[in-house]
């Protein structure tokens, strides 16, 4: 029997590996922000930009991507303030982490648009990761089966971000926080959908495979020397695993953000719909 075009699209896309294809292009899309952002850091380590210096340069193309994003409504106005409350946490941590009493890692090179030790461009790396959890939702369509209280949610996350500065001073709880994380979200499904069927995976899976692809990220980012970690300013070496684990924790921490910024917007939305009948 001869198959038509349409039929044979069809057929290859309900191919498990039609899927993966299809799942993998969509997550690419979702994370445009900080495709594009990581491809400015590739650029510039190779292709010397004159007037301005190389993290000021960086700042200068993240805000063009963002207002590109924007401009194109491949970004809702609604997620900017999502990537805003990013670049703001970001750039807290990037402050304390980059003190002279901490020096978890440091930017070698000079810049102009800078605060402390901090080129403003390094809240743009948070923010993309912020557009890529905003845009997701979106592009796969993402809903939640089991999904915990939002409040334990929340305290969560501040615990995490509270240890990632307090464990330079005292214990370092994060062994915990993995345990109340397994705990917090053990049952809990993310559903999302490809080529029209929907599909499932525990989303403890789904946290480790983003925090994977992050930690890949930043062995590119030391590599072409955008930051370093203090073993790493004599001679660059693969970032080690163990920072799987502190990517595992900030992205949770991302997640539980952007989850709490869409359930407040859907309880005003809400609100106002009903206000609006009862008129």
């Amino acid at each position: 029997m001869k198959l038509t075009k349409h039929q044979f699209l069809e057929r290859v896309r309900s191919l498990p590996a039609g899927a993966l294809w299809t799942f993998a292009i969509r997550q690419a899309w979702a994370a445009l922000f900080g495709g594009l952002l990581l491809g400015a850091i590739v650029m510039t380590a190779y292709v010397h930009l004159p007037w301005l210096a190389r993290y000021d340069w960086l700042l200068l193309f993240a805000i063009a991507i963002q207002l590109f994003m924007l401009a194109s409504r491949l970004e809702k106005p609604h997620e900017v303030l999502t990537i805003l409350l990013f670049h703001l946490v970001g750039l807290g941590m990037e402050l304390f982490k980059t003190s002279g009493h901490v020096g978890s890692w440091s930017y070698p090179e000079a810049s102009f648009f800078r605060l402390g030790n901090v080129p403003l461009f390094s809240g743009f790396m948070y923010a993309a990761v912020g557009s890529y959890m905003a845009r997701a939702w979106r592009v796969l369509g993402l809903s939640f089966s089991r999904y915990p209280r939002r409040r334990l949610t929340v305290l969560f996350a501040l615990a995490v971000y509270s240890n990632f500065f307090t464990n330079h001073y005292v214990y370092d709880v994060r062994y915990v926080l993995f345990g109340a994380m397994i705990v917090l979200f053990r049952h809990t499904h993310v559903s999302y959908t490809i080529n029209r069927t929907q599909r499932h995976m525990p989303l403890l899976a789904g946290f480790g495979l983003i925090a994977a692809c992050i930690w890949l990220a930043e062995n590119i980012a030391t590599y072409t020397h955008v930051w370093l970690y203090p073993s790493q300013v004599q001679h660059w070496h693969p970032v080690g695993l163990q920072k799987l684990g502190s990517w595992l924790l900030l992205m949770v921490i991302s997640f539980i953000m952007v989850d709490m910024l869409y359930y407040i917007r859907t309880r005003l939305l809400t609100k106002q719909s009903s206000k609006l009948r009862d008129v």
